[in-house]
């Protein structure tokens, strides 16, 4: 991983620069990005990829930012709007935030980490801390720490887990657990930063990723089939539903054939061809007995 004698198989983005024992993805500077993408995309079925980072800087609370975050997507050195890399990814995002966008919420204390399964076709949105599709998160004060700072990302069995080691006592805390992610092999692993009007130094010590062997029942290997497109089990997100991500919602109806229309329409013809019959047998009924009653 990063920090480690196979640095060579990772890629330098931006501002993000080589230092003696880390990479710094950006200073603590202004209106600045940086990434590290590794080249070799990861075909693991079962993996975990742990992260040794250092938040710090000039700045007191929520007057720093912006973050960093941690992908496994398919693709790779694209700068953009969420964290520094491009938006609408296709893959897995782990966001360290550490400045809230949403002046209004008062639920959630920054730092906050959170991840997010996008297919393609979710904005991430920054204004509300990427709050409408988010699978999970937590509170972690990961800033201007004397001591070191951990993340863990392991991916067993369809299960995402979120580990977090920060309070200098080496235990794993948990921090998101979500079932039922699916997620592409051959994508790729990478980290980024931005920095707007706030700004930190956002260090990344080490990026190292491991091979979990795991054995699985029939059934388990039935369920854990390969995928093409990232997708979340049964999942309803705050305030609206995306299709790709709600397999419990009906699917929408195949458009119908030629033959199915036409006997459609036939038969809602007959139908009302013989309701109008018979009202009118009805109605000729009553006009008969109308007419005994009058005379």
């Amino acid at each position: 991983g990063v920090g480690s004698s196979s640095s060579g198989l990772w890629d330098l983005l931006g501002n993000a620069m080589v230092m003696t024992q880390y990479i710094r993805l950006t200073p603590d500077v202004q209106s600045k990005q940086g990434a590290v993408w590794n080249r070799v995309p990861c075909y693991l079925r079962d993996w975990e990829m742990q992260v040794h980072f250092k938040i710090h800087g000039q700045g007191k609370k929520n007057l720093n930012g912006d973050g960093f975050a941690i992908w496994y997507t398919k693709d790779r050195m694209q700068t953009g709007p969420v964290f520094g890399s491009k938006d609408n990814f296709l893959g897995l995002g782990v966001f360290v935030d550490t400045y809230p966008n949403e002046e209004k919420q008062q639920e959630r204390v920054f730092p906050y980490i959170s991840a997010m399964v996008n297919n393609g076709s979710l904005t991430y949105d920054h204004d509300r801390d990427g709050r409408p599709t988010e699978l999970g998160g937590c509170t972690a004060m990961v800033r201007n720490l004397n001591h070191d700072t951990f993340l863990v990302i392991r991916y067993v069995k369809r299960r995402l887990t979120v580990l977090i080691d920060i309070d200098g006592k080496h235990e794993w805390r948990d921090c998101i657990d979500v079932p039922g992610v699916h997620l592409p092999r051959g994508y790729y692993f990478g980290t980024s930063s931005v920095t707007g009007d706030l700004s930190d130094n956002h260090d990344i010590i080490s990026l190292k990723l491991y091979q979990l062997t795991v054995e699985r029942t029939p059934e388990e290997e039935k369920r854990d089939r390969e995928v093409y497109l990232p997708v979340v089990d049964n999942l309803k997100l705050p305030g609206s539903c995306f299709f790709f991500l709600c397999p419990s919602v009906e699917a929408p109806l195949e458009p119908m054939s030629g033959l199915a229309l036409f006997l459609i329409v036939f038969f809602s013809l007959v139908a009302i061809v013989f309701a109008i019959v018979i009202g009118v047998i009805i109605y000729n009924k009553w006009q008969e007995q109308s007419r005994k009653h009058f005379y």
